[in-house]
């Protein structure tokens, strides 16, 4: 019976407070990943995504990954049924106000309304174009189809430090010098452009990438285009494209804290997508 219960423990995948202070603890008496699997009964895959998610500049931290973890079960315990009402609010955001799916997600966990994730709604939308619909019509980006991924690891980002943990200073435009940046790609994925917009001001800088989405290039293009108002640059924001890898390069260079934000979240963003949209708009 010993072994099926050790077995049945490490078929789980999520850890617990104790866990993770045990992991902390383990860390510190410089045990490896795998002797860490063992002693707390979880496989090595367990451990390393742990690592993974929830490391920072300074190591891993047992009281910072539980409220990482604490965060995200409360993101996900909002959602709702995706009901024929919820539909009809979808399609109303979509076709009169011309709401992306994660604007649509966004209003209604700030105002505490009843809601789906930002895939549950692409996924109607496909649903809808395959039964001859036009709601994709209104998506200010090309419908992208599910592929699986022919060969090669998903390319995970390390030391990720998140949205989370950006102070009310930054999160209330309260001073010059925090950045939002993003790519935008041309029509039929020609060239791409980084966008560097400053929150308080939406002061906006852009370059045209000559190497695409490279991310040491991109680095580079971001260090060159910031250099000259580095004394204004605290704090700087983006997504989780794999452009993005180089980050830690990037913070060191500009002596600024670089935050990523949850995944298809694109409004904690607010003011580069914005502009972002005004570009695709009119630029593009």
């Amino acid at each position: 019976s010993s072994y099926f219960s050790c077995v049945m423990k490490k078929n789980k995948k999520h850890l617990t407070r104790e866990q993770r202070y045990q992991i902390d603890a383990l860390l510190q008496a410089k045990k490896t990943q795998k002797e860490i699997a063992d002693i707390i009964g979880k496989y090595k895959s367990v451990i390393s995504r742990e690592l993974s998610r929830n490391s920072h500049k300074r190591g891993y931290s047992a009281r910072f990954a539980q409220e990482y973890a604490d965060l995200r079960k409360e993101r996900f315990r909002g959602e709702s049924k995706f009901t024929q009402a919820l539909k009809d609010q979808v399609i109303k955001k979509l076709t009169e106000d011309q709401w992306s799916p994660g604007q649509i997600v966004g209003k209604a966990k700030r105002e505490g309304l009843p809601r789906v994730s930002h895939e549950r709604i692409y996924q109607f939308i496909r649903q809808e174009k395959a039964q001859g619909g036009i709601l994709y019509k209104h998506l200010r980006h090309r419908l992208k189809h599910r592929k699986r991924p022919l060969s090669g690891k998903k390319i995970i980002i390390p030391d990720k430090v998140s949205i989370e943990l950006r102070g009310p200073v930054i999160t209330n435009k309260e001073r010059l010098g925090d950045w939002e940046i993003d790519t935008i790609v041309g029509k039929e994925n020609k060239g791409a452009i980084l966008t560097v917009t400053e929150r308080k001001t939406g002061f906006l800088l852009m370059k045209k990438l000559s190497k695409g989405k490279n991310a040491k290039a991109l680095a580079k293009e971001l260090y060159l285009l910031l250099l000259p108002y580095k004394k204004f640059v605290h704090s700087i924001t983006s997504d989780n494209g794999t452009e993005f890898y180089e980050h830690k390069w990037i913070a060191h260079k500009l002596e600024a804290n670089y935050y990523f934000a949850h995944p298809y979240s694109s409004w904690e963003r607010g003011v580069n997508e914005y502009t972002n949209k005004l570009i695709r708009q009119y630029i593009l």
